[in-house]
């Protein structure tokens, strides 16, 4: 017998609705206002179902629907099927409620047949709601999209710091790199940034005069807040002095429509990224110190993005600060390196002598450091006239390229000179020279070649002795030989007599004394080098020592992979007069850039119009004196000078390592200078290329005196 269980009256249903614990409405089926909800709808949202429907009568808040979900939704309920619904319902307090919602269709009780002619299909007269409470899963989604979003911003942040890491590879204490850092964190985290360097002040990285404010401490003024988002504190007025002075070390904002100190390194940073920002009225700024290991050596200044309501994420100051830092220790390192190169090369340069005029003999001397490597080395040549009838030539390179090297070059220069001057034969002298270097304990190896030239009438006889150096090149009739004589162990190995060999110079003999640098290679050993060397000198057509040597650095030493040193000595011969339109007749020098440079080249460029015969020689000597002095103050590396006779006047070639072109102006605003160009444009035909290492400026002097002031 089967148990016949009575189902539940209309009431007892409608109590176990009220007293579930799951949100329950019922609403019309035409404008799905809200009739009658329960009490669990009512503890959840905060309101009854009558307050339900003076909501309904208001705009639906921002947030309370997703994407044209109600409209899919009325759509749906239209079709009279249950449906489902992902919504998010305002609560009483203001906040929404993240729900599924689930509608079913509640029909009016009907006594006529469904199929009976003429009747019209009926829809549902109220639905059912549940609300499925989905607080849990949006919670659990919006923490997975923000360790979603933690992990985009570190990936980010991490690819910036590697990006910049590539970029700092190669800085030599330029402006480049720092301005594609710039540019790089304009195009991923902020609005603006610029990077400003502190020598006393702040000035821009590629700035060549003092245009910074005076250096001094702000007054203590006003309210700051932190970047980070911290607490309000009290901060000094001239906060961005605090920071190059070390008082801070964090970021700090600058506001940028506050009036600051006119003396105050705020107040001309302020005016700085409102001329060069291009950003649309930024409220404030935020400067980053760029800390050295001693001291601040510059900041790093953004405007962050307007998206960003004018603050800075922690995840954005985070990788400005590591950027800052590494920045920092790159430039400390590229101006400690700097320092102590040119210490060793003006140490070098020093020890050097100019191009030597003796009596008698057509002298030729060239230098140049390994440029490419930005070397220092211990190259060395020596061109003495120990005598009225008696000169001495040395060359010699001491291993290394660093301050040991040069200030072990040092010490043997002045100890071979000493003795050259008191004993003129060669052999004894090295002998001298190898008990000294051995108490002193010189920690290099070094080799050289020590020579000196007596005067018989017109012929000169050539002495010579070799320590551990490479032999020097004669050039007799075309015909070239090594003077391989006379040879011994590097200086401070000779452990007894040093020999001395000789050899009688004819007129329009050759001498080519030469480091290692100009022949060896690193697809080539040495001997192939000497014979590359040989059967150049061979082929040589000038007839002095000049040509000789130009000619030899053109076609062996235009991409040297080491120092290099050439002394070319020439005995004159009658012929040359004659014969002298076949020598093609140029100088260059290798000048490092400093000012002192400017001089030098001031002085080479007199000299040479004496020795070739050029009047008007100040005119070109202030054409260099305005081309040097840009490239030492507007390049970088070293400054390479070249002047040609080309038969109808001078031209002068300057090169450095900035490829920007020269830049004719009225002046500098405010201080001295800026009219260089236009002296060079009234003495000479001038004009400018690019080259491998960066540009080359070059001018034509024009014959005559310098041209009237009316002019």
């Amino acid at each position: 017998m089967t148990d016949v269980v009575e189902p539940p009256s209309t009431t007892l249903l409608a109590r176990a609705l009220e007293a579930t614990i799951v949100p329950y409405a019922m609403c019309e089926a035409g404008d799905l206002r809200i009739v009658w909800a329960n009490a669990a709808f009512e503890q959840t949202m905060g309101y009854d179902a009558s307050g339900a429907r003076e909501r309904q009568r208001h705009p639906i808040p921002e947030g309370a629907r997703r994407h044209g979900e109600m409209a899919a939704l009325r759509a749906r309920l239209a079709q009279g099927e249950p449906t489902t619904a992902e919504l998010s319902i305002p609560r009483a307090d203001g906040s929404l409620f993240p729900c599924r919602v689930h509608f079913a269709p509640v029909d009016e009780p009907d006594d006529r047949p469904a199929d009976a002619p003429g009747t019209p299909a009926r829809g549902p007269a109220h639905w059912i709601v549940a609300f499925e409470d989905r607080s849990e899963r949006v919670s659990h989604d919006e923490q997975q999209a923000a360790l979603v979003e933690a992990e985009r911003r570190e990936r980010r942040s991490v690819g910036i710091i590697v990006q910049v890491s590539d970029l700092l590879m190669d800085v030599t204490d330029r402006a480049t790199p720092l301005h594609e850092i710039a540019t790089l964190l304009r195009r991923s985290v902020v609005s603006w940034a610029a990077f400003y360097v502190n020598d006393g002040g702040l000035r821009p990285v590629d700035a060549t005069s003092d245009v910074r404010p005076p250096s001094g401490r702000g007054s203590r003024h006003g309210e700051h807040r932190r970047p980070d988002g911290g607490d309000v504190e009290h901060a000094p007025q001239d906060a961005v002095q605090q920071l190059l002075d070390g008082d801070r070390d964090r970021p700090v904002e600058l506001a940028l429509d506050r009036e600051y100190p006119r003396a105050s390194a705020s107040h001309w940073l302020v005016e700085r990224v409102a001329l060069e920002s291009g950003v649309d009225r930024p409220d404030s700024a935020f400067v980053v110190p760029v800390p050295g290991r001693r001291r601040v050596i510059g900041v790093l200044v953004v405007v962050p993005r307007p998206e960003a309501g004018g603050r800075l994420e922690e995840s954005t100051t985070t990788v400005l600060e590591l950027i800052a830092r590494r920045v920092g220790l790159v430039l400390d390192n590229a101006r400690l390196y700097d320092r102590e190169h040119r210490l060793a090369e003006t140490l070098q340069r020093a020890m050097l002598p100019q191009q030597a005029e003796v009596d008698g003999l057509d002298v030729w001397t060239y230098y140049a450091p390994n440029s490419e490597n930005a070397q220092v080395g211990g190259d060395w040549y020596d061109v003495l006239q120990i005598e009225q009838d008696v000169v001495g030539v040395v060359i010699g390179d001491v291993v290394g390229h660093d301050v040991e090297a040069a200030a072990a070059m040092g010490q043997l220069r002045s100890v071979v000179r000493s003795y050259a001057y008191d004993v003129t034969l060669p052999g004894p002298v090295l002998e001298r020279v190898d008990q000294l270097v051995a108490g002193m304990r010189i920690p290099r190896a070094a080799g050289l070649v020590l020579s000196t030239l007596h005067r018989l009438g017109e012929r000169w006889l050539l002495r010579w002795s070799r320590a551990g150096h490479l032999p020097v090149l004669h050039v007799r009739g075309g015909e070239v030989s090594q003077l391989l004589g006379a040879g011994g162990p590097l200086v401070g190995f000779g452990n007894g007599r040093r020999a001395t060999a000789e050899l009688e110079l004819e007129p329009g003999d050759v001498l080519v004394y030469h480091t290692d640098g100009l022949v060896e290679r690193r697809d080539r050993d040495l001997r192939e080098g000497l014979d590359a060397l040989s059967r150049v000198v061979s082929g040589v057509t000038a007839r002095d020592s000049a040509g000789i040597g130009e000619e030899l650095l053109s076609r062996l030493a235009d991409h040297p992979e080491d120092d290099v040193a050439v002394v070319v000595v020439r005995v004159p011969d009658p012929r040359d007069v004659a014969e002298r339109g076949r020598s093609p007749r140029r100088r260059r020098w290798s000048l490092p850039s400093e000012a002192a440079s400017v001089g030098r080249a001031r002085h080479a460029v007199v000299r040479t119009c004496h020795a070739w015969d050029m009047p008007d020689a100040s005119n070109a000597e202030l054409v260099v004196s305005e081309l040097v002095a840009n490239a030492v103050l507007h390049g970088y590396g070293h400054v390479s000078l070249q002047l040609y006779d080309t038969g109808d006047g001078l031209r002068i070639e300057v090169e450095d390592g900035n490829p920007a072109p020269p830049v004719t102006t009225d002046g500098h605003p405010g201080r001295v200078g800026g009219f260089g160009m236009q002296i060079v444009e009234r003495l000479a035909d001038w004009g400018w290329r690019q080259s491998s290492r960066g540009k080359v400026v070059w001018a034509k002097v024009r014959p005559g005196a310098l041209p009237p002031t009316g002019r």
